[in-house]
């Protein structure tokens, strides 16, 4: 039997405000923001003791405490105790995939509703010990006489207990994703003048959109913040020029500064999706709906830009949709770097690429830049990694409605050579 899939509705999304690392969120920790972004969901909506058939998200930087954190956050936020949480992770893509897999599930029946959501807190990043002193705590919690407890120091050194802290280096490369970016940003021949440009305009972007109320219907206060710390209403470039460059600072051609690229930050979002008739059953808004999306992979270990992959997933998913960027009204690229949307915006329209890369007889071609990133983006709001993905859903759908435009396109980069795409539309 042939099932006929449904459409997926965006009910809506919350999220708390997005802080600096070690500032407004310094006493927060994972599962305190996410609880704290579903909770603005349940009160949004009126969802308190209401059965969700699954919360879907993750978190990056986790620790091993939180190992099913999409279920305790659930329930933390006064959801049902029969509301399922499953914890999922892709980097810098989690809420965003999580989103994808959500809207499968309700496309396909198997369930009515659901909640992607995502969190990262860098000031609460685990911390943790080398594994010759962590097999040591374990030989120690096994032990049982006085003797083998001290048997297990035998031979220990000082060094042991030097934690290992967070990295962002790619495993298989040993680089920053800093580092990949400066590689890329040189490959495509993008100026640190066009980056200083891009990031003040999504500071000045992202400041007006706040000026206007933007936000209003997208932001719950959490642990006294109302708003994002880390937009720039008074940068300039005068200013962002005066930076030196962060993650090339020796061969004297690096473009990547502080200023034009992401802070490492805290936060938390999540999106409400759900059938028609479900949303309609509750009285619930219908803002939009999640229409497909695509997640891609590229060899970066071996030449392929770590932050181009979504490209690909872009390219692939709207070969299936039989689109082109003539149908896109507008685009959100998540601004990792200034220097990642620009090159991406390159890529698309290079002859070479698109033919080597993407299998395209012709280019995607050229985007508007007015179309992008109308209420600014990441560089400015900060990035949370695991929740990048939920806010830009949520804005998304919220700026078709405020510009009167039909459908939007997604793209977001992630660590590991990977890339989410997704396609969202108002009617």
């Amino acid at each position: 039997m042939t099932k006929t899939l449904k459409r997926v509705a965006i009910v809506g999304s919350a999220r708390i405000p997005f802080c600096r690392a070690h500032t407004g969120y310094r006493d927060e920790t994972n599962l305190s923001m996410m609880t704290g972004a579903l909770k603005g969901l349940v009160d949004k909506y009126k969802l308190k003791d209401t059965h969700i058939d699954e919360v879907m998200g993750g978190v990056v930087l986790n620790h091993s405490r939180d190992f099913n954190i999409a279920r305790e956050a659930a329930l933390n936020a006064g959801l049902a105790p029969t509301t399922p949480g499953t914890t999922v992770q892709i980097a810098c893509g989690t809420s965003l995939q999580a989103a994808l897999m959500v809207a499968s599930k309700i496309a396909t029946g198997e369930i009515e509703s659901g909640i992607a959501c995502g969190a990262d807190s860098v000031s609460d990043s685990p911390i943790v010990f080398g594994p010759k002193f962590s097999k040591r705590m374990i030989k120690l919690s096994r032990a049982k006489t006085l003797g083998q407890k001290l048997g297990v120091f035998k031979g220990f050194s000082f060094g042991e207990v030097v934690p290992n802290a967070p990295s962002t280096a790619e495993p298989r490369t040993g680089l920053s994703m800093g580092q990949h970016c400066e590689l890329m940003a040189r490959e495509w021949e993008i100026s640190r003048e066009e980056q200083d440009e891009w990031a003040l305009g999504s500071h000045h972007k992202a400041a007006k959109a706040y000026e206007e109320g933007f936000h209003d219907d997208l932001i719950v206060p959490h642990a006294g913040i109302v708003r994002d710390n880390n937009v720039r209403a008074d940068s300039s470039m005068e200013k962002l020029s005066s930076l030196k460059p962060s993650f090339d600072r020796k061969s004297g051609h690096g473009t990547l500064t502080a200023a034009n690229s992401t802070p490492l930050t805290d936060g938390a979002a999540s999106v409400l999706l759900a059938s028609e008739e479900w949303a309609k059953e509750r009285g619930l808004p219908i803002l939009g709906y999640l229409r497909t999306g695509s997640v891609s992979a590229n060899d970066f270990a071996h030449g392929d830009g770590l932050l181009m992959a979504p490209t690909i997933a872009v390219s692939d998913m709207l070969a299936r949709e039989e689109l082109s960027f003539a149908d896109i009204d507008l685009f959100e690229i998540h601004e990792a770097f200034a220097a990642v949307l620009l090159c991406t915006v390159k890529a698309f329209a290079d002859k070479t690429y698109n033919k080597e890369v993407l299998g395209r007889d012709k280019p995607l071609g050229k985007i508007d830049k007015r179309k992008i990133n109308l209420t600014g983006s990441s560089v400015a709001y900060g990035h949370p990694f695991a929740a990048t993905g939920a806010r830009i859903l949520g804005a998304t759908v919220n700026l078709l409605e405020r510009e009167k435009k039909e459908r939007a396109l997604i793209s977001v980069c992630t660590a590991g050579g990977q890339g989410v795409a997704a396609i969202v539309e108002r009617n």
